[in-house]
């Protein structure tokens, strides 16, 4: 499926607001709604849209800590990047993790409960033996700048 301008401004409002309205949703697009509503389905059949979550306030929730982690593998076969996602896959407070080029292979992006916590995740880690080499931690003091979505209309202008 070709994306047209009109299915990226659909794309772009949908990530601003998911609960929008079929009917504002065609208004911001200009379209009506039936034909809007057909294309946000094909989007989702496509795969353009794989699904639609609340954006929570964890900070209302109580403390927590952000740590971004730059670990380095032993060996660079195929074998040993698979088994290292294959463990960290499996750790919850793992939000992203990027293989990166440059000086170390993954930047990982964990939110934990604390300090201990994250600790304990990265001694599990590498008492594992998944090819870790070494790692450094870089704890988050404060985000002053996170966006949600994409910038889908500067990206992909039509």
């Amino acid at each position: 499926m070709k994306l047209d301008r009109i299915d990226i401004k659909i794309l772009h409002q949908l990530q601003k607001n998911g609960r929008i309205t079929n009917v504002e949703l065609a208004e911001l697009v200009n379209l009506s709604p039936s034909p809007c509503l057909m294309r946000v389905k094909k989007l989702q059949s496509e795969g353009y849209i794989e699904g639609y979550a609340a954006q929570i306030n964890v900070s209302k929730l109580g403390q927590t800590l952000t740590v971004f982690t730059e670990v380095t593998l032993k060996n660079h076969r195929q074998v040993d990047f698979a088994r290292f996602l294959a463990a960290v896959k499996k750790i919850e407070q793992l939000l992203e993790c990027h293989l990166v080029s440059g000086g170390y292979d993954y930047m990982l992006k964990f939110v934990t409960s604390g300090i201990g916590e994250y600790q304990e995740i990265m001694e599990k880690l590498t008492d594992m033996d998944i090819g870790i080499d070494k790692y450094f931690s870089y704890v988050v003091l404060k985000s002053p700048i996170v966006r949600a979505h994409m910038p889908l209309t500067t990206l992909f202008p039509m």
